[in-house]
């Protein structure tokens, strides 16, 4: 996390410990017995940071079966590119908040949370599209004539989504209109909260990568995967086996 807030890290080497963090994050939260270890070796600062990543983590993998069996054994249909560059996105972030009164640290959690800051292109198994994931029937009433694939105006368009939902009365009832999970309202308010409190915890975000859950467990999709029809698991592991961490 040093490395991440260090104003004299280069930007790869953010990207790339925003990327040890993730790692760290996912398999702390697979075991109940390591968080309290792991927060007794932190300082202090970083201990409420780390506690809600982890809580954000089990909450969106709350949301998938839990055994095996009910996973995929598929990969998507799918292409992973490189994101906007944080400058970008966060000027993005600031214009909708301004505009539609959304807190910047929600629609970048959202963001994240949907297609990790848009490597992922590709239609969802809900027929969402675009950075922020609209179905198209909602894009047409919130996205004011603009592309659903555009990070700006999908950014935009959520924000007037949330702003439509009562985001300034009832921030977690608008987040369960975007999605409607319970777990994903949590999941995306502690990323966001953790970003509330400290700002620069979006260039670690900005470094997470897309991994897609099968029954062979999580698989790394990296920039420059690409499938117009989805491919079976062990077929894509058999020629890249260091996409399974």
């Amino acid at each position: 996390m040093s490395v991440i807030t260090d104003p004299d890290s280069t930007a790869a080497q953010v990207e790339l410990a925003g990327h040890q963090e993730q790692l760290a994050i996912r398999e702390t939260s697979l075991h109940d017995r390591w968080l309290p270890r792991v927060l007794r070796r932190l300082p202090a600062r970083w201990r409420r940071d780390v506690r809600d990543n982890v809580a954000s983590r089990r909450e969106f993998r709350s949301m998938h079966p839990t055994s095996p069996a009910g996973l995929s054994d598929e990969l998507p249909a799918w292409r992973i590119v490189a994101p906007p560059s944080p400058r970008t996105l966060r000027s993005h972030y600031r214009e909708a908040e301004r505009r539609y009164d959304v807190d910047w640290e929600f629609l970048a959690a959202i963001h994240l949370v949907e297609t990790a800051y848009g490597r992922i292109r590709g239609t969802s198994v809900a027929g969402a599209q675009g950075p922020m994931q609209f179905i198209p029937t909602t894009w047409d009433i919130y996205g004011n004539g603009g592309d659903i694939n555009d990070p700006h105006d999908a950014i935009l368009a959520a924000g007037r989504l949330l702003r439509a939902n009562g985001f300034s009365r009832n921030k977690a009832a608008a987040l369960y209109r975007y999605n409607n999970s319970s777990a994903y309202v949590r999941g995306v308010t502690l990323h966001a909260q953790v970003m509330q409190r400290r700002p620069e915890a979006f260039l670690g975000y900005h470094g997470w990568q897309v991994y897609y859950l099968t029954q062979r467990g999580s698989v790394l999709l990296e920039e420059g995967y690409a499938s117009k029809r989805p491919i079976p698991v062990d077929r894509y592991l058999e020629r890249h086996p260091e996409a399974l961490p």
